[in-house]
């Protein structure tokens, strides 16, 4: 760690924490609707939604404290950078549920649980992590847990497609549902797009 002559404010760490706290809930939101019926899912995705105006809040909360900061804990750009991908991750899982009461989706196909069972373990791993910002110790084998998530991720991905293209779905059910299996995916990039800035931040200050 650098030694620093000028105090840092660190308000940012429990704003960090505090996005990434608000993603497990979106996480468990998403197994919630694995298990839900037709009639429970719009409640679900109203709940959703809620988490992620939250998550929209912690996000603005974060570029106002950047924007009236003069000393940062670390670089600005990976401040903006951590915060905004933290961000997508929410806003790429309201949209996942969003679309499935859009869309009236009676069943999702086989292997979506998987999707969301990784989109949950990497909530939880970045949840656990933002806190060793402070130090900076601890980190590796986080961003190294969740890239190796996001592979698995894609290979189930690419399972989900062959699945949705075997023939035996409508062509207008296969373009729902791949929509929302790609939104999914997306989650899944942004995980690992918030433990690369995390990785590159514990370079920069090591």
């Amino acid at each position: 760690m650098r030694f620093r002559l000028t105090p840092r404010e660190t308000s940012f760490y429990d704003m960090f924490a505090a996005s990434a706290d608000n993603i497990v809930t979106g996480s468990k939101l998403l197994m919630e609707l694995l298990g839900a019926d037709a009639s429970a899912r719009a409640e679900i995705a109203e709940r959703m939604r809620a988490a992620e105006h939250a998550g929209d809040d912690a996000t603005h909360a974060i570029f106002h404290q950047l924007n009236s900061s003069f000393i940062t804990p670390f670089d600005r750009e990976d401040i903006y950078s951590l915060a905004s991908s933290l961000d997508d991750i929410m806003d790429f899982m309201e949209e996942a549920v969003d679309l499935v009461v859009l869309y009236n989706v009676e069943e999702l196909p086989k292997g979506v649980e998987q999707q969301i069972e990784v989109l949950a373990r990497a909530a939880e791993l970045t949840a656990e992590a933002m806190p060793h910002l402070r130090t900076m110790d601890n980190l590796t084998e986080y961003w190294i847990e969740v890239n190796r998530l996001e592979n698995q991720a894609d290979q189930i991905h690419r399972k989900l497609l062959a699945h949705l293209f075997n023939g035996k779905f409508d062509a207008m059910e296969v373009l729902k549902l791949k929509q929302i299996v790609d939104v999914l995916e997306e989650a899944a990039d942004a995980f690992e797009h918030v433990a690369n800035t995390v990785e590159t931040i514990a370079v920069k200050e090591s």
